[in-house]
């Protein structure tokens, strides 16, 4: 198979992300229906976050068993470090976004209601949080791009189809939690944002891909892969405080599980590649 088709088929496999987010067009859902779609996010999530650290742990367990020690320092403080700037630099953003969004809502004289009016208008908590799992999930599939360009840099090809029909099955269970705050908060996005929502998400499995057949580096997966990790894990934080304010703990406990299980069901093709 040729490099451009084993290109063309990670981009269907990140484009596969498309076929959950009309979701978020859904108009006027019911509390419950918002608190499961919101709580069926966090299961999906939570199993993402799961699956990206095993992956980007498993180089640096692989060298904890060989004692190569180098190894295991450099890949740790990668993997460190992507964690600290995907978490901690999200709360940061956040912080910036809701002072934007507090100064914007503030007319501060006469002429401010117009100057108000003219001012760029700032997303939602809902749209930012989209946004934010959007990028997590990206991150995610640029490392899971590398390792079908990999697959298919060391001739392993069935292996590289095979990653490309799992990772595609996933993708498409992720693009229902992108849009699940926005479901959850009622917000119907355009099908532009969307879209741009999918690009973000879906987009980084091309360019992994194509980067992967070029680049086989065990560190730069760590690194991505830690990124994802930190930031996905801010928005299970974010999405569990909307599953408290919901109070319907009952629901949100049977949905999450659902997530959890959706998560593991999509996977099982990947594992059974043995990536």
């Amino acid at each position: 198979m040729s490099s451009a088709n084993i290109a063309l088929l990670g981009a269907i496999a990140g484009l596969t992300i498309y076929l959950g987010l009309p979701l978020g067009r859904l108009r006027t859902p019911t509390p419950r229906l918002r608190a499961g779609l919101n709580a069926v996010a966090i299961g999906i999530l939570v199993f993402l976050v799961w699956d990206v650290l095993t992956h980007a742990w498993e180089p640096v367990d692989e060298a904890l068993s060989d004692h190569h020690w180098a190894t295991v320092a450099s890949g740790g403080l990668v993997l460190a470090a992507g964690l600290a700037v995907g978490l901690a630099g999200l709360v940061y953003y956040d912080a910036w976004t809701a002072r934007r969004r507090a100064a914007a809502a503030r007319p501060a004289g006469p002429g401010a209601a117009v100057a108000t009016e003219l001012a760029p208008k700032t997303r939602s908590q809902a749209a930012s949080l989209a946004l934010m799992i959007a990028t997590g999930i990206g991150l995610h599939n640029f490392a899971e791009g590398l390792a079908i360009g990999n697959s298919a840099a060391k001739g392993e090809l069935s292996l590289a189809v095979l990653l490309i029909i799992g990772f595609g099955l996933h993708n498409a269970t992720e693009g229902f939690g992108i849009v699940a705050p926005l479901a959850a908060e009622g917000e119907r996005p355009s099908w532009a944002a969307l879209f741009r929502l999918g690009l973000i998400g879906g987009g980084p499995t091309f360019l992994g891909t194509l980067v992967g057949q070029h680049l086989v580096n065990d560190t730069l997966s760590i690194a991505f892969l830690g990124l994802a990790a930190g930031s996905i894990l801010y928005v299970v934080i974010e999405l569990l405080a909307v599953a408290r304010k919901a109070d319907l703990k009952t629901l949100t406990t049977w949905c999450i599980l659902l997530g959890l299980l959706l998560g593991f069901a999509t996977d099982a093709v990947v594992t059974a590649a043995g990536a």
